[in-house]
């Protein structure tokens, strides 16, 4: 009896102090103080197929980037447990058995046959940084190990180790290794890939394909020899140099990691393979060119807005000082004589003049401003079309003095523009690049004429908000620009048809900017070469540096253009003799609607009406004037022979308008409405 006593008294003393032992444990394991275990990753910006443009370092400069489980390749994972930690799965952290078995092992051999770290051994040792020389080092890792498995899943230590693990260099995780030594993503990876992946963190720097080959190859055919999967055939080299991860899109990456400090992934409507196309072609743009010479392109897709390609300069480096990283795409420069097409769609739109009406190029004088051609010379009376299409000055000068520099500002804010003037008010001098725009700018703005005189706010980020488009000019107006400026003949040396491509270059003050801004059905190009600092180019202009990189990037793009858009319903296609009497030249405005005897008037609506809209359309009233009546809304006609002095306009859209009436000897009023 007393020795069951005994015996029952020892076998509880045993069990309270295991259980003692157990509490003591897991307290000693729950006071461990883990270090953050959510992984600082790189920041990526992908193109819109998630192809990768860019990757910023983390700390140190090291890379590491963002990988799920699930995007890597099943056998990669199969064969690191199976030589890492075949026990990963059903251990809490430390392996003492595989601790066990590799003492003796270590013991019969006199050296070390196989580590009996776990992979959560090695995330605990890779978190701290700790080396795994000393017992104590040891025996922290264990306390980590047990203190990781309490608090994250097994998945999630995996994962951990997939972001942490050496691989040479400052390359860490998996990811960031495939790409660097393999040039792909972990998705896919062929046995001896993997095995190479798996032998190379356990010495990342003496194995480095690129250094030491024979180790790495040694050490491959160990993991592949200690899994059984050596192959028949012979294994390929171990790769010999490390591949550079991609810089596309260098200037663009680096704003959206400005503008988005905390987002680490921004999905880009950037097209990877014809961002590299452009990156190439703005080098091939400045060879040969004096020093310091840049080159910026951007291209976008006008149906969607979204920016295709995007280039802010040929080298995104020191190479040319620190002129390289500086992003021309969205630097403060004068249009020069890009924005003309504006002007002569604001024209068009207040009824001043049509393609075909007669405009005098002839020497002029506004106050104390003088406007000149560019090559000195004076043409006389020619067409509005002839007037744009020779990119002469004085023409949209006089324009933009009866359209008002004003309307002509509000023109470019509607379009999405951020003009920039010096100091004061708009003048004149604005209609032929006196204010500050971006290439960005232009290209929204032509992206806008494409769509029909509808603003095409530029989209860099794929799932982007969706602005509201405003009205530029009317779609009449804007076809009238395409019209023309397609008819204008591609650059001597370019292989391309006349009416494939609106385009429009500039030149601006003392050669300082060469420009290109073109369209097709489909995409819009801007190009831009200059000097960085903004000291002149002798000798550059738009016509012959950056046309032919236009079209060349047209080229790149896609080997056919899309059509251009047919004329929208109720465009005056006319010779000048077929235009109303007011339409066949130009009058400023006072001179066009100055009153003279018996001119016609409107007697409703009066100037500045709002009505509200109905299914009837608007009535008119004209008192005075000499019958027949032309009357025009927006500068079309919609009543062309009116032998009566009441009619109804067939007006039912909501916004604004503007009603001219001409009568039979050409004098014409003019108000504007509003219909609410």
């Amino acid at each position: 009896m007393r020795r069951l006593s005994a015996f029952l008294f020892l076998t509880a003393a045993c069990l309270w102090l295991a259980a003692f032992g157990r509490d003591r444990f897991d307290l000693w394991v729950d006071a461990t103080v883990l270090p953050d275990v959510l992984s600082e990753v790189s920041v990526e910006v992908r193109a819109r197929d998630a192809t990768l443009l860019r990757a910023f370092a983390v700390e140190d400069g090291r890379l590491r980037l963002a990988l799920r489980l699930g995007a890597v390749d099943p056998t990669f994972i199969d064969m690191l447990i199976a030589y890492e930690d075949k026990r990963f799965f059903r251990h809490s952290g430390v392996d003492l058995r595989a601790g066990v078995r590799a003492a003796g092992q270590a013991l019969r051999h006199g050296r070390v046959v196989s580590g009996g770290s776990t992979l959560t051994m090695q995330v605990a040792r890779l978190l701290e940084n700790s080396g795994t020389g000393s017992m104590a080092g040891k025996l922290r890792q264990m306390r980590f190990a047990w203190a990781l498995e309490r608090k994250l899943t097994k998945r999630e230590i995996l994962t951990l180790y997939l972001h942490h693990a050496p691989y040479g260099g400052a390359i860490e995780g998996l990811r960031a290794a495939s790409l660097t030594w393999l040039g792909k993503e972990p998705a896919r990876l062929t046995e001896a890939q993997a095995a190479l992946l798996i032998a190379l963190p356990q010495a990342p720097e003496s194995r480095r394909p690129d250094r030491h080959p024979q180790a790495a190859r040694a050490a491959r055919a160990r993991v592949l020899a200690r899994l059984g999967r050596v192959p028949s055939y012979a294994l390929p080299d171990v790769p010999r140099r490390m591949i550079a991860l991609p810089r596309f899109a260098p200037h663009l990456s680096a704003r959206l990691r400005r503008d988005f400090p905390t987002a680490l992934r921004h999905d880009t409507t950037l097209d990877a393979t014809l961002q590299a196309r452009m990156q190439a072609l703005a080098r091939r743009a400045v060879m040969g060119q004096q020093a310091d010479v840049s080159a910026a392109i951007v291209v976008a897709d006008h149906q969607t807005g979204e920016v295709l390609a995007h280039v802010g300069s040929p080298a995104f480096s020191d190479a040319q000082g620190a002129l390289g990283f500086v992003d021309m795409t969205a630097a403060l420069r004068s249009p020069g004589s890009t924005l003309k097409p504006l002007v002569y769609g604001l024209a068009f739109d207040e009824g001043l003049v049509h393609p075909a009406t007669l405009i005098n190029d002839a020497p002029v004088v506004f106050g104390g401003y003088a406007p000149q051609n560019f090559d000195g010379a004076f043409r006389g009376m020619l067409t509005v079309r002839d007037a744009l299409t020779l990119s002469l000055n004085i023409p949209p000068v006089r324009l933009t003095h009866a359209v008002g520099p004003a309307r002509l500002m509000a023109g470019m804010r509607r379009a999405g523009l951020r003009p920039q003037l010096s100091g004061g008010a708009a003048g004149l001098a604005v209609a032929l690049g006196g204010v500050g725009l971006r290439l960005e700018d232009l290209v929204q703005l032509y992206a806008g004429i494409a769509q029909g005189g509808q603003a095409q706010p530029l989209q860099f980020l794929r799932g982007g908000q969706t602005q509201r488009r405003s009205t530029i000019i009317s779609p009449v107006a804007a076809w009238h620009l395409s019209h023309i400026l397609s008819g204008i003949a591609p650059p001597k040396g370019v292989a391309a048809q006349a009416g494939q491509v609106a385009y429009k270059t500039g030149t601006s003050y003392g050669h300082r900017d060469a420009w290109a801004i073109g369209f097709d059905g489909r995409h819009v190009v801007g190009v831009w070469l200059g000097r960085p600092d903004g000291t002149p180019v002798p000798g550059a202009f738009g016509g012959d540096l950056a046309a032919p990189i236009l079209f060349e990037a047209f080229d790149r793009i896609a080997p056919q253009r899309t059509p251009l858009s047919p004329p929208p319903a109720g465009t005056l296609i006319a010779g000048t003799a077929d235009l109303p009497l007011p339409l066949q030249e130009f009058r400023s405005r006072d001179a066009a609607f100055a009153a003279v005897p018996d001119s016609p008037k409107l007697a409703f609506p009066p100037e500045g009406a709002v009505l509200r809209r109905s299914g009837f359309g608007v009535p008119i009233r004209v008192d005075a004037g000499t019958l027949p009546l032309t009357v025009l809304v927006d500068g079309l006609p919609v009543l062309p022979r009116l032998r009566s002095r009441a009619a109804t306009l067939p007006l039912t859209d909501e916004g604004f308008a503007r009603i001219s009436v001409i009568d039979a000897k050409g004098r014409s009023t003019s108000v504007h409405i509003r219909l609410d």
